[in-house]
């Protein structure tokens, strides 16, 4: 029996970088994968996605080239090529994880996995053939999928999930997607900008949810100047796929509807992949979904840990990555910290973007703060309107005792690349004074961060 320092199961952007960081530290590693190296994220989620998003992007650009001065006899798209590229953009990375685990000697073991008793891992191979494999330590990072509701069964065809949704072999004409997270309201986004009719349908009051209401709000009015259809305060009570294509039925505040489409996505949430891999056989801990562990990742089971989606805290890639991290220095014995969930930035790469870390006003307010809250618009801003994206606006929340940020919110183009100041910031415990008296560069989007903090500060001018 092969013999590990650690072996990881799982090599999802948890997985795979908690393995290189373990190999780094000097232990004897290896990763048990069943399907791709790089996992959900960099196959059929993060990556893939962004290259369907970048083409969407640039039809937009084609579609509207005269407001740039250009003329252009006529933007059409091929909807296969489009798709085959995001293959393509996912193949490349998953291929460049195996380059990492060679280069940092790390064994592959492809496979099913599942926890023996004795800090074991039986592995299922090709052919049925099994393997066990015994380490010091196993670090269990085995994601999630789409998950099933009892009235969104998932047929693969007519009522799909996000997999399907990036590998349809036609463009429907007409869409409806149920749940407006980061995943409902991209491949909105997506099939919309391609020219696939789109209904979004969100039982919460407002799209994103669990943004900032202001942000919600012009996200909505973005959403429908775009040509989608929103219905909030709505659910899907029912699905019908016997004719050609589906009939929903939709219960909304003023009775019910009943939509049609070509195609239904259920975008509603995910299920963590805690079944099956012997966690009940060996006695690890589990509570509503999530595999309970301590602030260092540590199951109730010696040797045993638990990154990623599978354990309580916000189910993203960089989570688990940080996670895995933290989890194999402090089996070094490292002097590590836990993770600040509080400081975790959130971002959707629909057109127009959102992120956000932090405090939303309202949570701030129920706190108890008293607060300083600035905002300033993209409309304002002199990269924006020369780049003809001056949609949205980024807000800051401040306690106006101490200068603590407390949030920024941010939703217009690029924002996911500008959402790190705030993390940076707040992590070093800035206050606004300190932002606002930072030189940021003009011309630039991420100046209307520095502007936003001095609207909090009666500061501002250029609004």
């Amino acid at each position: 029996m092969s013999k590990y320092d650690i072996i990881v199961l799982g090599s999802g952007p948890g997985g795979y970088v908690t393995a290189i960081r373990a190999s780094q530290l000097g232990f004897k590693t290896a990763v048990v994968e069943k399907e791709n190296l790089g996992g959900v994220c960099l196959n059929w989620g993060c990556i893939p996605t962004k290259a369907l998003l970048k083409s969407a992007e640039v039809f937009d650009y084609l579609k509207h080239a005269e407001d740039y001065g250009l003329k252009l006899e006529k933007a059409d798209k091929d909807f296969g090529a489009v798709v085959k590229r995001s293959r393509d953009v996912a193949s490349g990375m998953s291929k460049g994880v195996q380059f990492l685990m060679k280069k940092n000697k790390i064994d592959v073991l492809e496979g099913y996995g599942k926890l023996k008793k004795g800090k074991k891992i039986e592995v299922k191979g090709k052919n049925d053939k099994t393997k066990e494999y015994q380490a010091d330590h196993i670090i269990v990072a085995t994601g999630a999928r789409s998950k099933e509701l009892p009235n969104l069964k998932q047929d693969g065809k007519k009522v799909i999930g996000y997999r399907e949704a990036m590998t349809l072999e036609k463009q429907p004409k007409s869409m409806i997607v149920v749940g407006s997270g980061a995943i409902g309201s991209e491949f909105a986004h997506f099939y919309n900008a391609m020219g696939t009719e789109v209904t979004i349908v969100e039982f919460l009051p407002n799209l994103v949810p669990l943004e900032d209401e202001e942000v919600s709000k012009q996200f909505e009015r973005s959403f429908k100047k775009a040509g989608i259809k929103v219905m909030t305060n709505s659910s899907v009570e029912s699905l019908d796929t016997s004719g050609k294509g589906v009939k929903a039925k939709v219960k909304t505040k003023k009775g019910e509807e009943t939509l049609e489409a070509d195609v239904v996505l259920s975008a509603v949430g995910i299920k963590t992949n805690i079944e099956n891999i012997g966690l009940e056989d060996i006695g690890v801990k589990t509570e509503k979904d999530k595999v309970l562990v301590n602030d260092y990742y540590k199951t109730n089971v010696d040797g045993i840990y638990a990154i990623g989606d599978i354990v309580h805290g916000p189910a993203l890639a960089h989570v688990a990555s940080a996670e895995g991290i933290l989890c194999v220095e402090k089996i070094k014995g490292m002097k590590v910290e836990p993770l600040d969930y509080g400081n975790i930035p959130a971002c959707t790469y629909a057109t127009p973007e959102i992120a956000s870390v932090g405090m939303t006003e309202k949570q701030a307010k129920e706190a108890g703060y008293d607060l300083k809250v600035g905002k300033f618009p993209f409309s304002a801003s002199g990269k924006a309107k020369a780049a003809g994206k001056s949609e949205g606006f980024v807000k800051v929340i401040f306690d106006a005792k101490y200068g603590e940020w407390l949030g920024c919110h941010m939703i217009g183009a690029g924002v996911t690349d500008m959402i790190a100041e705030a993390v940076v910031a707040r992590k070093l415990e800035t206050t606004g004074h300190e932002v606002l008296k930072a030189v940021h560069p003009h011309p630039t989007m991420s100046e209307a961060v520095m502007e936003a903090v001095a609207a909090a500060y009666d500061e501002v001018i250029h609004i």
